[in-house]
């Protein structure tokens, strides 16, 4: 995959479906727009009270789910296919077969080019890789100077050996890391990113460019060739964000931005 590709990333849950529309209503209304943006889209994530009033939150990648999932996103989407298809959350009911059998049916019936995961414990993926005859070409996690897990706990160690495209969503910890905060998860309200904004500007002022700009440009200097997913709904900001790819860090910038983040110093 590009780093140059431009993406639309999706999943069913998002605006309980509506996002998916919006993007159908777009590929309709914008010629030739399908031929040249890749569509990935999600699955995976069961609400409460669905289908039954005392159904629990959970994750479903039982075969018949995945498949009518993935039908259901190309009737809101308007199209035959998507391009990526990929799981949400890691069920720890996950059938790894029964995954593989999901994306064979879906990739004979032209529904679904190509398949991926997402927040995936690298161990589930390489037994889901396993069981799957087509490669698993993208892992969609969280990454950013704020969330550094990826660096550590294999996450992109696998992705280099697999060659799996890393796709980084909150890669400005949800504008904590820009002009401020929207929507916080649970687990990003606790980021502190004070420890490193004054690093991150330093850079950004000797480069003549924004602390966004090299907060994206951090994660692209990685050899597993990071893909950022950028969240912003203003074309502006959009344009800000693709000047990333005309940065390359030097190593010091990186790690003394690492070590930012980190709070401390390495070993």
């Amino acid at each position: 995959m590009s780093r140059a590709t431009r993406s639309f990333d999706n999943a069913d849950i998002y605006g309980g479906g509506e996002a998916e529309k919006v993007l159908g209503q777009a590929l309709r209304e914008v010629p030739g727009m399908r031929d040249s943006v890749l569509i990935t889209t999600k699955c995976g994530v069961q609400h409460a009270g669905n289908p039954r009033p005392d159904s629990p939150h959970r994750w479903n990648f039982s075969r018949e789910y995945i498949v009518a999932s993935c039908e259901q996103s190309l009737k809101r989407l308007g199209v035959d296919a998507v391009d990526i298809f990929m799981l949400h959350r890691p069920d720890f009911l996950a059938d790894p077969e029964a995954i593989a059998q999901a994306f064979s049916e879906l990739r004979q019936s032209g529904k679904a080019r190509w398949f991926g995961v997402s927040n995936f414990r690298p161990s589930l993926l390489t037994a889901v890789q396993v069981a799957c005859p087509m490669p698993l070409i993208v892992h969609q996690v969280e990454i950013s100077l704020a969330k550094l897990d990826a660096f550590t706990d294999g996450t992109l160690d696998q992705c280099l050996i697999e060659r799996i495209t890393p796709m980084a969503w909150s890669p400005l910890a949800a504008g904590l890391i820009g002009d401020g905060a929207r929507r916080l998860l649970p687990a990003q309200r606790s980021y502190r990113v004070e420890k490193f904004l004054p690093e991150l500007d330093a850079v950004a002022a000797a480069r003549g460019t924004s602390r966004v700009v090299i907060a994206l440009a951090w994660l692209l200097k990685h050899p597993a060739r990071i893909m950022p997913v950028v969240g912003s709904t203003n074309p502006e900001r959009i344009r800000e964000a693709s000047k990333a790819c005309d940065i390359d860090l030097t190593r010091e910038e990186w790690y003394r931005l690492l070590n930012a983040a980190r709070g401390e110093p390495l070993p």
